[in-house]
This record gives C-alpha cells, structure tokens and sequence, in this order.
C-alpha cells in the first residue's frame, strides 16, 4: 500500500482552492503507518473483507461479491495506453443515433447536475474494490440532453487512441453508470483514466472505459477493443462472463 499522493493541481485547477495541506501530511504519514505493519497483515485484512463480503447480499438478491472474486482496498493499474490526463483540454461528444449531439469541456461537465454514490468494481482478473464513493454526470442524464432516438440500442464508450467498448443502451443508462471524475472525494491519478473516465459498476469493470472522451449512441452492436480479442460481449460478473 502506497502513501496517497498530491493530486495534480495543474491538471485540476478547481483544487487550487480547497487543497488542505495539513490534511495531506496527515493521510501520508497513516499510508505509511500501514505499510510499516507488513504485507502478510494486509493480506490478511483483504481475506477479512472478501469472507464478509460473500456474506452479504445487494438489494436486487445477488451476492455482493461475484463468484471467483476477492476483495482488494485499492484499484489496481491494469494499463492501457493513456490519455492526455489533462483537465484543460478534456472534452467529451455525445454523438450518434441522437437529435442533438453536443461537446462538453470539463467545466461544462462540472456545471450540470452531479451524481454521488457508492458502488462496487469487479475486473475480470479476480479483484474487486468494493464501497468507493464514485462522483460524476449520469449517462442517463446525457442521454436524455442529447435525445436518444427510439432505435438506439447500445452505447459504445470511446476513449484515448481510439479505444471503445459496447455496452447495452439500459445497462448504461442505469441509475449508477456515470461519467465519474472522482473517486472518495479525490481526482483519479492517470493511470486510473483521468480527468475522465466511465462507470457502469454491474459489468466487469474494463467495460467502465478509462480516458473518456465519447459516449456513440448506436442501432446495431459494435465490440470494442477487448471484446473483438476473446472477451465476453456482455461481461456480467455474476454470471462470469468473461469471455466470449
């Protein structure tokens, strides 16, 4: 576990402001506390969380955690080529089968009306990251600004380097898919998809694409980077879908 780190004030000027220093020394010197204590106590602390999240169930029935994951305290860096990470030239096109398509910069995205909430991850590795308060633009919302067309049926997320991956238009316009920006009050570091990146929480998480820079709108499916390599087209984690 690593010591948190000073968020990328050039890169998130509206953090000028509100940055307390005191609080950042405060929270460094606990990181490292808990790094003092050993790997194997870690280790034992995530084998505690995942028994106790096997016992709990979510409010549609299923099982918290996933069948074949374990719970981990931190999202891992699973790669990728990344984006700019800058908040400055960040811009987002909602486009496609939609009656209006628009762009929004980052302090357009910022103005509209914000969603914050709680919700689990799960990549398709075996980890998940489980309760982190996850801060955004509903899709719905956008969805509804751009006027979806009746025909439209699935959603594709594009990203940096022309990465993209589908999503089912009701999955990702479900109450918790959001265009997130922050995670537990803090911007994401850039390997985790900053300044932007997507939220579709009920699918294994490399469907919630990092370094976000569209939402398409579409009629007919159209895979995306890892689904065209063996990955499932789906990607319920309950069911493990995995691959295809």
């Amino acid at each position: 576990m690593r010591a948190p780190r000073l968020p990328d004030l050039e890169r998130f000027p509206e953090l000028h402001a509100r940055w307390n220093r005191r609080t950042f020394i405060r929270s460094a010197a606990a990181g490292t506390a808990l790094v003092a204590l050993g790997g194997a106590l870690y280790r034992l602390a995530g084998d505690d969380l995942t028994r106790q999240a096997r016992a709990e169930t979510r409010a549609d029935g299923r099982r918290r955690l996933p069948p074949g994951q374990r719970v981990i305290r931190a999202l891992r860096d699973m790669g990728g080529r990344e984006g700019p990470g800058d908040a400055r030239s960040f811009r987002l096109r909602v486009h496609g089968a939609v009656r209006t398509p628009f762009e929004l910069d980052y302090a357009e995205l910022l103005r509209l009306p914000q969603l914050e909430q709680a919700a689990d991850v799960h990549c398709v590795t075996g980890w998940s990251v489980l309760g982190s308060v996850w801060k955004g633009v509903a899709v719905a919302l956008l969805a509804e600004k751009a006027g979806v067309r009746a025909e439209a049926r699935h959603v594709i997320f594009e990203a940096a380097h022309g990465y993209t991956t589908n999503v089912a238009l009701a999955e990702a316009t479900a109450p918790a898919a959001m265009v997130a920006y922050r995670m537990n009050g803090r911007p994401f570091p850039i390997q985790h998809g900053a300044p932007v990146r997507g939220l579709v929480p009920d699918l294994y998480f490399w469907k919630s694409a990092k370094w976000l820079t569209g939402i398409r709108f579409v009629v007919k499916d159209e895979p995306g980077y890892w689904e065209v390599r063996g990955y499932h087209n789906h990607a319920d984690p309950w069911a493990e879908e995995r691959y295809g």
